[in-house]
């Protein structure tokens, strides 16, 4: 049997989620990890959308046809993830609670969100708000 596939769907516009989403390592025994550019049309991207999941505020991982956003999918990632390395063992510590992960989400997301606008770069704006092109 193939190993189940795990979608992650990130912005890879972002430099600090692309680095994050590519240093996570997901043990072998739970699937293969796919990242998946919420910056281009895809079945999760309209699945997300349809669901009404605005991607400039959360990640989102796709297991099993369940989608974790936000919060929920850092921390279910976190769980997942491989402790062999620093990187693992620190994304553990960091959001493998789930208090810790409602908590921390949050203020990174604002510090990412804060980067974006410094770097001058558009939103999504999968859920197509009006005026809510820019960080």
């Amino acid at each position: 049997m193939p190993p189940r596939e795990i979608l992650l769907v990130y912005d890879r516009e972002c430099p600090v989620c692309e680095a994050y989403c590519r240093r996570v390592r997901i043990r072998g025994t739970i699937g293969m990890l796919r990242l998946v550019n919420a910056r281009e049309p895809t079945a999760v991207m309209e699945e997300i959308t349809a669901r009404g999941l605005d991607i400039d505020e959360g990640m989102v991982l796709k297991v099993d046809n369940v989608l974790h956003y936000g919060a929920d999918a850092i921390h279910a990632l976190a769980l997942m993830s491989s402790r062999s390395d620093a990187f693992g063992r620190l994304s553990y510590r960091l959001f493998g609670s789930r208090v810790r992960a409602r908590i921390l989400y949050p203020v990174f997301r604002v510090l990412r969100n804060g980067l974006l606008k410094i770097l001058r770069k558009n939103r999504i704006n999968n859920l197509k708000r009006p005026g809510n092109d820019r960080f």
